[in-house]
Protein backbone atom coordinates (compact mmCIF):
# COMPACT_ATOMS: atom_id res chain seq x y z
CA UNK A 1 0.00 0.00 0.00
CA UNK A 2 1.47 3.37 -0.99
CA UNK A 3 1.36 6.47 1.21
CA UNK A 4 -1.72 8.01 -0.38
CA UNK A 5 -3.64 4.73 -0.15
CA UNK A 6 -2.72 4.56 3.55
CA UNK A 7 -3.93 8.11 4.15
CA UNK A 8 -7.17 7.81 2.21
CA UNK A 9 -8.11 4.48 3.82
CA UNK A 10 -7.51 5.65 7.41
CA UNK A 11 -9.99 4.39 9.96
CA UNK A 12 -10.02 4.95 13.69
CA UNK A 13 -9.80 1.51 15.29
CA UNK A 14 -11.23 0.91 18.76
CA UNK A 15 -11.28 -2.92 18.81
CA UNK A 16 -7.99 -4.81 18.70
CA UNK A 17 -6.70 -8.36 18.56
CA UNK A 18 -4.35 -9.50 21.32
CA UNK A 19 -1.63 -10.38 18.78
CA UNK A 20 1.72 -8.79 19.70
CA UNK A 21 3.42 -6.44 17.26
CA UNK A 22 6.70 -7.94 15.97
CA UNK A 23 9.74 -6.02 17.16
CA UNK A 24 10.92 -5.06 13.66
CA UNK A 25 7.52 -3.59 12.82
CA UNK A 26 7.35 -1.61 16.04
CA UNK A 27 10.86 -0.32 15.34
CA UNK A 28 9.70 0.84 11.89
CA UNK A 29 6.83 2.70 13.53
CA UNK A 30 9.23 4.41 15.94
CA UNK A 31 11.85 5.13 13.26
CA UNK A 32 9.15 6.82 11.19
CA UNK A 33 8.60 9.23 14.08
CA UNK A 34 12.32 9.99 14.26
CA UNK A 35 12.42 10.80 10.52
CA UNK A 36 9.63 13.36 10.76
CA UNK A 37 9.97 17.09 10.18
CA UNK A 38 11.07 18.95 13.30
CA UNK A 39 11.74 22.55 14.32
CA UNK A 40 15.40 23.42 13.72
CA UNK A 41 16.27 19.70 13.80
CA UNK A 42 16.03 19.89 17.61
CA UNK A 43 13.67 16.88 17.91
CA UNK A 44 12.11 18.24 21.09
CA UNK A 45 9.78 15.31 21.70
CA UNK A 46 9.94 11.89 23.34
CA UNK A 47 7.91 8.70 22.91
CA UNK A 48 7.06 6.40 25.81
CA UNK A 49 6.31 2.83 24.70
CA UNK A 50 3.97 0.86 26.98
CA UNK A 51 3.54 -2.90 26.52
CA UNK A 52 3.51 -4.16 30.11
CA UNK A 53 -0.01 -5.34 30.97
CA UNK A 54 0.03 -4.00 34.53
CA UNK A 55 1.06 -0.58 33.32
CA UNK A 56 -1.64 -0.71 30.66
CA UNK A 57 -4.18 -1.50 33.35
CA UNK A 58 -3.12 1.63 35.22
CA UNK A 59 -3.25 3.68 32.02
CA UNK A 60 -6.64 2.20 31.23
CA UNK A 61 -8.01 3.92 34.35
CA UNK A 62 -6.26 7.18 33.53
CA UNK A 63 -7.67 7.17 29.99
CA UNK A 64 -11.26 7.03 31.24
CA UNK A 65 -11.43 3.20 31.10
CA UNK A 66 -11.40 2.95 27.32
CA UNK A 67 -11.27 -0.78 26.58
CA UNK A 68 -8.88 -0.45 23.64
CA UNK A 69 -6.14 0.68 26.05
CA UNK A 70 -6.25 -2.81 27.59
CA UNK A 71 -6.77 -4.75 24.38
CA UNK A 72 -4.17 -3.21 22.08
CA UNK A 73 -0.62 -4.56 22.52
CA UNK A 74 1.13 -1.16 22.42
CA UNK A 75 0.50 2.38 23.62
CA UNK A 76 2.72 5.22 22.42
CA UNK A 77 2.63 8.37 24.54
CA UNK A 78 4.11 11.35 22.71
CA UNK A 79 5.53 14.13 24.87
CA UNK A 80 6.66 17.67 24.20
CA UNK A 81 10.20 17.41 25.56
CA UNK A 82 12.75 20.20 25.98
CA UNK A 83 14.39 18.43 28.94
CA UNK A 84 16.86 16.46 26.81
CA UNK A 85 17.76 19.48 24.68
CA UNK A 86 18.18 21.69 27.76
CA UNK A 87 20.54 19.17 29.39
CA UNK A 88 22.62 18.98 26.22
CA UNK A 89 22.85 22.77 26.03
CA UNK A 90 23.91 23.02 29.68
CA UNK A 91 26.55 20.30 29.29
CA UNK A 92 28.01 22.27 26.37
CA UNK A 93 28.08 25.54 28.36
CA UNK A 94 25.20 26.98 26.29
CA UNK A 95 22.41 28.78 28.13
CA UNK A 96 18.98 27.38 27.13
CA UNK A 97 16.08 29.81 26.97
CA UNK A 98 13.22 27.42 26.45
CA UNK A 99 11.15 27.75 29.66
CA UNK A 100 8.36 29.62 27.89
CA UNK A 101 5.05 28.95 26.20
CA UNK A 102 6.43 29.31 22.66
CA UNK A 103 8.90 26.50 23.37
CA UNK A 104 6.11 24.31 24.75
CA UNK A 105 4.10 24.96 21.60
CA UNK A 106 7.13 24.22 19.41
CA UNK A 107 7.76 20.92 21.20
CA UNK A 108 4.07 20.02 20.97
CA UNK A 109 4.12 20.56 17.21
CA UNK A 110 7.19 18.31 16.94
CA UNK A 111 5.52 15.60 19.04
CA UNK A 112 2.27 15.69 17.06
CA UNK A 113 3.99 15.55 13.68
CA UNK A 114 6.05 12.61 14.95
CA UNK A 115 2.90 10.87 16.13
CA UNK A 116 1.29 11.19 12.71
CA UNK A 117 4.37 9.73 11.01
CA UNK A 118 4.13 6.80 13.42
CA UNK A 119 0.44 6.43 12.64
CA UNK A 120 1.12 6.28 8.89
CA UNK A 121 3.90 3.75 9.36
CA UNK A 122 1.69 1.61 11.58
CA UNK A 123 -1.16 1.61 9.07
CA UNK A 124 1.26 0.81 6.23
CA UNK A 125 2.14 -2.36 8.18
CA UNK A 126 -1.54 -3.33 8.49
CA UNK A 127 -1.89 -2.06 12.05
CA UNK A 128 -4.71 0.10 13.34
CA UNK A 129 -4.42 3.22 15.46
CA UNK A 130 -6.51 5.51 17.59
CA UNK A 131 -5.51 8.87 19.05
CA UNK A 132 -6.44 9.43 22.69
CA UNK A 133 -7.58 12.96 23.49
CA UNK A 134 -7.65 11.97 27.13
CA UNK A 135 -3.87 12.50 27.21
CA UNK A 136 -4.27 16.25 27.63
CA UNK A 137 -7.27 15.84 29.96
CA UNK A 138 -5.18 13.67 32.27
CA UNK A 139 -1.80 15.27 31.71
CA UNK A 140 -1.26 15.95 35.42
CA UNK A 141 -1.75 12.28 36.29
CA UNK A 142 0.33 11.09 33.34
CA UNK A 143 3.23 13.34 34.39
CA UNK A 144 3.19 11.55 37.74
CA UNK A 145 2.67 8.07 36.23
CA UNK A 146 5.58 8.40 33.82
CA UNK A 147 7.77 10.34 36.27
CA UNK A 148 8.24 13.14 33.74
CA UNK A 149 10.85 15.76 34.66
CA UNK A 150 10.55 19.51 34.11
CA UNK A 151 10.40 20.38 30.44
CA UNK A 152 8.30 17.33 29.50
CA UNK A 153 4.52 17.32 28.95
CA UNK A 154 2.40 14.51 27.41
CA UNK A 155 0.39 15.77 24.45
CA UNK A 156 -1.12 12.70 22.74
CA UNK A 157 -1.25 8.90 22.85
CA UNK A 158 -1.54 6.39 20.03
CA UNK A 159 -3.19 3.04 20.64
CA UNK A 160 -1.56 0.60 18.19
CA UNK A 161 -2.41 -2.97 17.27
CA UNK A 162 -3.97 -5.33 14.76
CA UNK A 163 -7.60 -4.34 14.05
CA UNK A 164 -10.43 -6.56 15.23
CA UNK A 165 -12.99 -4.55 13.28
CA UNK A 166 -13.35 -2.86 9.89
CA UNK A 167 -15.47 0.25 10.46
CA UNK A 168 -16.73 2.43 7.63
CA UNK A 169 -14.70 5.46 6.68
CA UNK A 170 -15.60 8.38 8.92
CA UNK A 171 -17.32 11.25 7.16
CA UNK A 172 -15.29 14.39 6.47
CA UNK A 173 -16.20 17.93 5.49
CA UNK A 174 -15.68 18.73 1.79
CA UNK A 175 -12.33 20.15 0.74
CA UNK A 176 -13.80 23.61 0.19
CA UNK A 177 -14.68 23.76 3.89
CA UNK A 178 -11.07 23.72 5.05
CA UNK A 179 -9.01 25.06 2.13
CA UNK A 180 -8.60 28.81 1.60
CA UNK A 181 -6.74 30.26 -1.39
CA UNK A 182 -4.48 33.25 -0.86
CA UNK A 183 -6.50 34.74 2.04
CA UNK A 184 -8.94 33.42 4.62
CA UNK A 185 -12.51 33.58 3.34
CA UNK A 186 -15.01 33.75 6.19
CA UNK A 187 -18.22 31.74 6.05
CA UNK A 188 -21.67 33.12 5.42
CA UNK A 189 -24.69 31.44 7.05
CA UNK A 190 -25.57 30.02 3.64
CA UNK A 191 -22.08 28.59 3.21
CA UNK A 192 -22.17 26.98 6.66
CA UNK A 193 -25.48 25.33 5.78
CA UNK A 194 -24.00 24.04 2.54
CA UNK A 195 -20.78 22.71 4.06
CA UNK A 196 -22.47 20.85 6.93
CA UNK A 197 -25.55 19.64 5.01
CA UNK A 198 -24.20 16.16 4.19
CA UNK A 199 -22.89 15.56 7.72
CA UNK A 200 -26.20 16.64 9.24
CA UNK A 201 -28.18 14.26 7.03
CA UNK A 202 -26.18 11.12 7.77
CA UNK A 203 -28.09 8.18 9.30
CA UNK A 204 -25.64 8.22 12.22
CA UNK A 205 -26.46 11.87 12.87
CA UNK A 206 -30.17 11.14 12.94
CA UNK A 207 -29.55 8.24 15.32
CA UNK A 208 -27.52 10.46 17.66
CA UNK A 209 -30.19 13.12 17.68
CA UNK A 210 -32.86 10.56 18.60
CA UNK A 211 -30.72 8.99 21.33
CA UNK A 212 -29.87 12.35 22.89
CA UNK A 213 -33.23 14.01 22.23
CA UNK A 214 -31.58 17.03 20.65
CA UNK A 215 -32.45 18.97 17.53
CA UNK A 216 -29.02 19.59 15.99
CA UNK A 217 -25.68 17.88 15.60
CA UNK A 218 -23.95 21.01 16.86
CA UNK A 219 -25.69 20.52 20.22
CA UNK A 220 -24.29 16.97 20.42
CA UNK A 221 -20.86 18.59 20.53
CA UNK A 222 -21.66 21.55 22.79
CA UNK A 223 -23.99 19.80 25.25
CA UNK A 224 -22.77 16.19 25.27
CA UNK A 225 -19.25 15.69 23.93
CA UNK A 226 -17.19 18.82 24.54
CA UNK A 227 -19.06 21.00 26.97
CA UNK A 228 -18.06 24.43 28.20
CA UNK A 229 -17.78 23.11 31.76
CA UNK A 230 -15.42 20.30 30.77
CA UNK A 231 -13.39 22.50 28.45
CA UNK A 232 -12.81 25.06 31.20
CA UNK A 233 -11.88 22.39 33.74
CA UNK A 234 -9.42 20.47 31.56
CA UNK A 235 -7.98 23.68 30.14
CA UNK A 236 -7.19 24.86 33.66
CA UNK A 237 -5.61 21.49 34.55
CA UNK A 238 -3.50 21.45 31.39
CA UNK A 239 -2.28 25.01 31.88
CA UNK A 240 -1.28 24.12 35.43
CA UNK A 241 0.70 21.15 34.08
CA UNK A 242 2.48 23.36 31.54
CA UNK A 243 3.39 25.78 34.32
CA UNK A 244 4.42 23.03 36.75
CA UNK A 245 6.67 21.50 34.11
CA UNK A 246 8.43 24.87 33.92
CA UNK A 247 7.39 26.08 30.50
CA UNK A 248 6.02 29.37 31.88
CA UNK A 249 9.03 30.71 33.77
CA UNK A 250 10.14 33.08 31.00
CA UNK A 251 13.46 33.35 32.86
CA UNK A 252 15.27 35.31 30.16
CA UNK A 253 12.77 38.17 30.41
CA UNK A 254 12.98 38.57 34.20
Amino acid sequence: MNTLDTIFSHRTIRKYKKDPIPEHILNDVLKAAVRTSTTGNMQVYSIIVTRDQQKKEALHKLHFSQQMVLDAPVLLTFCADFNRFNLWCEQRDALPGYDNFLSFFTASIDALIASQNSALAAEAHGLGICYLGTTTYQADKLVEFFNLPAGVVPVTTLVVGYPDEQPELTDRLPLEAVVHHETYQNYSPEKINQLYAEKEQLPLTKQLLEENQLDSLAKIFTEKRYTLKDNLHFSKVFMEVIEKQQFMNHSRTK
